[in-house]
């Protein structure tokens, strides 16, 4: 099948490349000329295990191709994904004005009947808006006989996992009232639907919901469980413990309910945040949502807290070994992550950071460009020369069996603040580490 991809960002690129390697015939169109060209030579505008290999070798097979030409985009699919960025507006809500736009530009381009694609995380009613919109160009165009469907196809990407994701989806969500596209949205998705039924057909409305209702549900059980390792420090229980007495438990399961420092990334913090403005639109208060965000914003705090206690409030002079700056492990998004609250905290304090990722030195670098009291070091062990303690924040797996000896013998004095529960605190112990960890007495 003939596939038009718009947005050559994080899902785009992904859903483009493995749409390619089962066989489609993929064009992925955006504006940003460099990037388009960067493709084409080979160069991934983001990190993704797996997906440089993927981009080549179909790029190379001549399935997956890359342009600005929207016109020509729109001429060769017969399906039309709209993959484009929804940022948080100025009052949270998602902002749609790069969906909108796609729409137009496929409404001016059109010349036979199309299915157009929401793939890009949307509110609910944004395929009402869409389908308005092009409704209003083929009018301006004297077009009205042209045909076109609106499907809402949410993705179900984890970043550090997309690629596995899209080749082995658990399901495939498809919203629409129309059995033609119900048809051809089967007929694309049929390589990924073969050992078992993996394809659930809704209302539109209902697909554009689950998507939002999805990661919220995630983040909730990250929020929850932050707030049950608060609890438990202070009652001197161990988080650690109660997450397998709970996770045991087949109808909670043991995902997610890992204590930490907070989520972030590009989906959790907006998706929760544009839902909750999507209620306000409608007069409902959604009180576990607002509480989740909360919980979520003040969890970022807590490890400033604890070495801020530790140092009774005098960081002044006090140099930081860090240990991850992504959002989480295996990619290298710094978006709305924990490490950037928790430094711009230390350097608000006086304190110096040395800092280490494997993957994010370089955003790193592009956010904060020359931030004097910043120093990112070629290797973990680089940043323990002459640090006071080591922090741990993002849970890496080169992090996770490191050389205590080592440790001890570069820090100016033993003491590891873990933001992600690595160690067992009693082994910590018989090293004669100070170990301060989450949710753990």
């Amino acid at each position: 099948m003939k596939v038009t991809v718009f947005g050559i960002g994080y899902v785009g690129l992904v859903q483009g490349a493995v749409l390619a390697e089962v066989g489609h015939d993929v064009v992925c169109i955006d504006i940003d000329a460099n990037k388009v060209e960067r493709l084409k030579q080979g160069h991934i505008p983001i990190y993704e295990p797996g997906l440089e290999a993927l981009v080549k070798e179909n790029h190379a097979a001549g399935r997956l191709n890359f342009t600005t030409d929207a016109a020509a985009g729109v001429k060769h699919g017969e399906v039309q994904f709209i993959a484009v960025g929804t940022p948080p507006d100025e009052d949270g809500s998602a902002d749609l004005k790069y969906v909108l736009a796609v729409a137009e530009t496929i409404a001016q381009h059109m010349e036979g009947h199309q299915i157009i694609i929401d793939k890009s995380t949307v509110p609910v009613g944004t395929a009402d808006k869409v389908s308005a919109r092009i409704k209003q160009v083929l009018t301006a165009r004297n077009r009205e006989d042209l045909g076109f469907d609106v499907v809402s196809n949410p993705e179900f990407l984890k970043e550090g996992s997309a690629v596995a994701d899209c080749m082995r989806p658990d399901r495939i969500v498809i919203g629409t009232n129309s059995s033609t596209a119900e048809d051809t949205m089967r007929e694309l998705y049929a390589p990924f639907n073969r050992n078992h039924e993996k394809i659930i057909v809704m209302d539109v409305r209902s697909a554009e919901l689950t998507k939002y209702a999805a990661n919220c549900m995630l983040a909730t059980k990250i929020s929850f469980m932050n707030e049950m390792a608060n609890l438990a420090e202070m009652l001197g229980a161990d988080i650690e413990m109660v997450r397998q007495g709970i996770g045991s438990d087949p109808r909670i399961g043991y995902q997610f309910l890992y204590a930490g420092v907070g989520y972030g990334g590009s989906c959790f913090p907006k998706d929760v945040q544009a839902l909750i403005r999507t209620a306000d639109s409608i007069d409902f208060e959604a009180k576990v949502l607002k509480a989740v965000e909360s919980r979520n914003d003040e969890q970022k705090s807590v490890l400033f807290k604890k070495i801020s206690k530790h140092y009774d409030g005098n960081l002044s002079d006090k140099t930081f070994a860090l240990w991850g700056l992504s959002f989480k492990p295996n990619t290298d998004d710094m978006r709305e992550a924990p490490s950037r609250v928790l430094m711009e905290a230390l350097w608000k304090a006086g304190a110096k950071v040395q800092a280490f990722d494997p993957e994010a030195m370089e955003e790193t670098q592009r956010i904060y460009g020359n931030q004097e009291n910043l120093k990112l070091c070629d290797t973990k062990e680089a940043t323990l020369r002459d640090a006071n303690a080591l922090v741990i924040v993002t849970e890496w797996q080169e992090f996770k069996a490191p050389d205590f000896d080592i440790i001890k013998k570069l820090l100016k004095h033993p003491i590891i603040f873990d933001g992600r529960n690595l160690f067992e605190p009693k082994r910590m112990n018989i090293k004669n580490i100070s170990y301060h960890s989450i949710g753990r007495s």
